[in-house]
């Protein structure tokens, strides 16, 4: 454990982040939760070693200044491919290099990476070995509690002993078995059953590891109760859908004040990037489809909806769409609903 102890970070920088989720958490989503929480630890999508080697990597990788705390999270299951994409993802800036062990998709089980990697624990201790060389940045892994029929006592604790002996920094586990035969990826997020207990039980076998829980955990409060029993916590598809919940978490995860009072404040906040991003060529519905959910319980949510919907999409649209989508809000969203 020798190992562990001295590359281990602190449980508190773990504390709460915002889940890596393909097609959502792209650097526009990643600049608008940074409006709304200094704190959190923020996540790319996931990416591939092939992209990365050998894509373009200003489009995959670049990234605001203002994202950081910001991680890169990788698919893959070559040691020496992973420790490439891993140098150079700390190359661009990223603060910490996390490889995915449970994305249950059909395309990442054909390329040998993500949840079926969980069938080959010293695979992906070696893995984790050839990153933990390449860079000095910390390197993580989010993992499932199992896949098919795999005793979840057993798998778990296996994986995780092999990252950690090969200097994993941290582990994310998603409450959750993965079924990648006879279930799709959307039911793998809803139908196997969530089991927090066993993330518990393996944060009391390793003490000395940051441990990390994700998996169906609705919102800030909810995260709270989680952090009794173990290191960090990550939201997904509620800090996505439900952006307006993480102006709280500041506040009561951090002890610290909010970055804006309003969802209000935090999109004019945003409206310098826009620009930028408008600028450049982007499309601004490109930006503001994460900005659905933005409102909640408040007279005019639907209406700003439906406005950036039906407005955001056509060709040349900019600012002042999303400024009278806002001016459609009548009143100041609340932090978190009770």
């Amino acid at each position: 454990m020798g190992r562990t102890e001295v590359n281990a970070l602190k449980s508190h920088d773990y504390r709460f982040s915002v889940a890596p989720m393909m097609d959502w958490t792209d650097r526009h989503c990643r600049v608008f939760h940074r409006q709304l929480t200094r704190r959190a630890l923020l996540y790319t999508e996931m990416l591939t070693t092939g992209a990365i080697i050998h894509g373009d990597r200003e489009r995959l990788l670049g990234f605001d200044a203002c994202e950081h705390p910001v991680a890169l999270q990788l698919g893959g299951s070559d040691p020496h491919e992973l420790a490439l994409a891993a140098r150079i993802g700390e190359a661009f800036g990223y603060d910490e290099i996390n490889l995915n062990v449970g994305c249950p998709s059909d395309r990442v089980r054909d390329g040998r990476f993500g949840a079926c990697l969980m069938a080959e624990p010293e695979l992906v201790a070696r893995c984790v070995d050839a990153m933990k060389r390449a860079v000095a940045v910390p390197v993580t892994v989010k993992c499932r509690i199992g896949i098919d029929d795999q005793d979840p006592e057993v798998a778990l604790d296996t994986l995780a002993r092999a990252v950690v002996a090969s200097g994993s920094d941290a582990l994310i586990v998603h409450a959750r078995k993965a079924w990648l035969n006879g279930l799709s990826p959307k039911e793998n997020r809803d139908i196997p059953p969530l089991d927090y207990d066993r993330v518990y039980r393996l944060k009391r076998a390793m003490p000395g590891v940051p441990v990390i829980i994700n998996g169906g955990i609705p919102g800030i409060d909810d995260a709270k109760a989680h952090l009794a029993h173990v290191d960090g916590v990550m939201l997904g598809r509620a800090a996505y859908q439900e952006p307006w919940r993480l102006l709280s978490v500041d506040t009561d995860i951090f002890g610290e004040a909010a970055p804006h009072a309003s969802m209000q404040d935090a999109l004019e906040a945003m409206m310098p990037y826009i620009e930028q991003q408008l600028a450049r060529g982007t499309r601004l519905h490109v930006i503001t489809r994460h900005f659905v959910g933005a409102f909640h319980a408040v007279p005019g949510a639907r209406a700003f909806r439906r406005h950036l919907a039906e407005q955001g999409v056509k060709p040349g649209a900019g600012l002042e769409v999303l400024r009278e989508a806002i001016a459609r809000i009548g009143a100041p969203a609340p932090a978190e609903a009770a």
